[in-house]
């Protein structure tokens, strides 16, 4: 997917109702997971499984994700880390 031309959020929309959801592409540009919520400054991404099933939650600060919206409105996000290297962060726990 081309990201050239996709519109940057900007930080007053980096709120759960807008990034809750988006898309996360990789460093190769591979879908590497899902936002599944916020905590403070850190994205936890739903990394691998199948529809959600079976998928390891992990720890990503904001600071590493670059949210934007396509051209149809959806919110998206690309990173450097790849699919392998998010896999093997440790899962992320709510308490």
């Amino acid at each position: 997917m081309d990201h050239t031309n996709h519109v940057r959020l900007d930080p007053s929309e980096l709120i759960p109702a807008n990034l809750e959801g988006a898309t996360v592409y990789g460093a190769d540009d591979d879908k590497v997971g899902t936002v599944d919520h916020l905590h403070g400054s850190t994205a936890i991404i739903d990394v691998g499984g199948f529809v959600g099933i079976g998928a390891k939650p992990v720890a990503v600060p904001l600071a590493d994700l670059d949210f934007m919206r396509d051209d149809d409105g959806d919110v998206h996000a690309i990173t450097t880390w790849t699919k392998d290297q998010l896999k093997e962060m440790p899962e992320h726990l709510d308490s």
